[in-house]
């Protein structure tokens, strides 16, 4: 499976924060926000991944991320010099997806809970070699007029898909996290542009839904799905990662520990990067992290 990262946009409700910074470049409390929708994929077992943003925007990612080797996934980078909607990011990464199936997640959605890992690996086998279709993900909002929302029946079959709609069918606004089979370039490449110009997600997802071959999967009760458009919502998330942090003592969307609990480094590795970060209390985090679970290894293997 391909993944694609879409962090393009002007922040523009963010500015003048993001007249001089993309937005996914940000901090959500002490960690840049496209560490979130990173660790996503990696979480997915996803590690071929393609980043899309502006070109005035990519020099920051690549100097930040590089070629994610050392996360151990394989990080590639293109280009929208123009916010055309987030379906073109299968008509720019057309070449990186080719005849596989991929996910989408947007740079600027964040997703936390346990057990978010298991169930990221059951959609991938669910939507492998033996299945097909996309998967979307709902969660429950107090507002889903202001939200794309999305039904299914009692078998998880996404039934109807409104975009901020007047009177709406479900409480389920759906999430930037999309799985694919290898159709969407296909049928993003058939869209025509929106009112507003643009090549719309909801219209891919509508193609599927209109194909029966949608499925919703439902994030609800101990998960948390956090926006960062606004100064507020930005300042939320943060506020959200700070508590866990000084409550249980865990970094969300550390990619460090993403890497080496997915068996994508080793412990060595994880400390050795650790300690490049050794100043910040971040990298100090990935230090402690690599020799608890070089101890715990050596413990099981004492068994």
């Amino acid at each position: 499976m391909k993944g694609i990262v879409l962090a393009g946009g002007s922040g523009t409700r963010l500015h003048p924060l993001t007249l001089g910074v993309s937005k996914q470049l940000l901090p959500v409390y002490d960690t840049p926000m496209i560490y979130h929708p990173l660790s996503v994929l990696m979480l997915a077992g996803v590690r071929d991944i393609l980043l899309i943003s502006t070109p005035a925007d990519l020099p920051g990612f690549r100097r930040l991320l590089g070629d994610g080797s050392r996360f151990g996934i394989d990080l590639s980078y293109a280009e929208q010099p123009h916010p055309n909607g987030l379906a073109e990011a299968f008509v720019i990464g057309a070449d990186h997806v080719g005849d596989d199936h991929s996910a989408l997640v947007l740079g600027d959605n964040l997703f936390h809970g346990s057990g978010f890992s298991d169930l990221l690996h059951e959609v991938v086998g669910g939507i492998g070699p033996d299945r097909d279709g996309c998967v979307l993900f709902g969660y429950p909002v107090r507002d889903p007029e202001n939200y794309g929302v999305g039904e299914a029946d009692a078998q998880g079959r996404l039934v109807s898909l409104e975009e901020k709609p007047a009177h709406p069918r479900s409480d389920r606004a759906i999430t930037g996290l999309y799985f694919y089979d290898d159709q969407v370039v296909d049928i993003a490449r058939d869209l025509k542009p929106s009112d507003r110009g643009e090549l719309e997600i909801t219209d891919v997802n509508r193609a599927y839904l209109e194909q029966g071959r949608a499925r919703l999967v439902d994030l609800g009760r101990g998960f948390a799905w956090l926006d960062t458009g606004t100064h507020d919502s930005l300042l939320e998330a943060g506020q959200y990662m700070q508590v866990l942090e000084h409550r249980q003592g865990i970094r969300v969307a550390c990619l460090e520990e993403v890497a080496l609990r997915m068996g994508y480094i080793d412990a060595d590795t994880c400390y050795a990067l650790g300690e490049k970060l050794a100043k910040s209390s971040y990298g100090r985090y990935v230090m402690d992290v690599a020799r608890s679970f070089a101890a715990a290894a050596a413990r099981n293997g004492d068994r």
